[in-house]
């Protein structure tokens, strides 16, 4: 058998320990908890439940509010590639009173929702209306903004446009959405 060259050695092996760094484990189950935990695996875990309770004190996570939902909107918006639309929104007490909503998306279609194809089928967390054909509209509080978000509504819009369509935004102060 022939030797190598100590240099060779010596890069071969330095190859050899990069590769190994690189190298994923094996992706390890997790063992059933038939005994108790240890006293190190049970102050490790109640540190970790306790994270966000001491950041929600040092005031950098707000929670959500828990408040029904109001808001009331006439609201037009476009972008600068011509991605727009409007929403008609009614909402107090988490209760729909009006709905309407057109997106437009360029190059591609429209789709339209009216109040009058729905029926209100949740009201906290969310407000979700839901329609016969399976499309959803939910509606939700983030901040000083309502969102409402559309899913498995395609049949509502222009063959293709869907899968272009983004939640539509509205600002609670000035009424405007985007």
């Amino acid at each position: 058998m022939r030797r190598l060259h100590p240099a060779l050695r010596t890069a071969a092996l330095a190859a050899t320990v990069l590769l190994g760094a690189c190298a994923t484990p094996p992706e390890r189950k997790p063992e059933p908890e038939t005994a108790a935990p240890s006293s190190a695996q049970s102050a490790a875990q109640a540190a970790a439940e306790a994270e966000p309770e001491r950041a929600l004190q040092r005031g950098r996570l707000k929670p959500m509010p828990v408040r029904p939902l109001s808001i009331k909107t006439d609201c037009r918006f476009k972008d600068e590639v011509g991605y727009g639309g409007s929403a008609v929104l009614d909402v107090s007490y988490s209760e729909v009173r009006a709905f309407a909503a057109t997106v437009d998306v360029p190059k591609r279609g429209s789709c339209k929702f009216e109040l009058a194809d729905f029926k209100q089928v949740l009201k906290e967390p969310h407000v979700e209306l839901q329609a016969r054909d399976g499309c959803t509209v939910r509606m939700w509080e983030q901040g000083e903004q309502v969102t409402v978000a559309f899913s498995e509504c395609a049949k509502r819009c222009t063959r293709g446009t869907f899968e272009y369509v983004w939640p539509i935004l509205v600002d609670r102060s000035s009424g405007q959405c985007t």
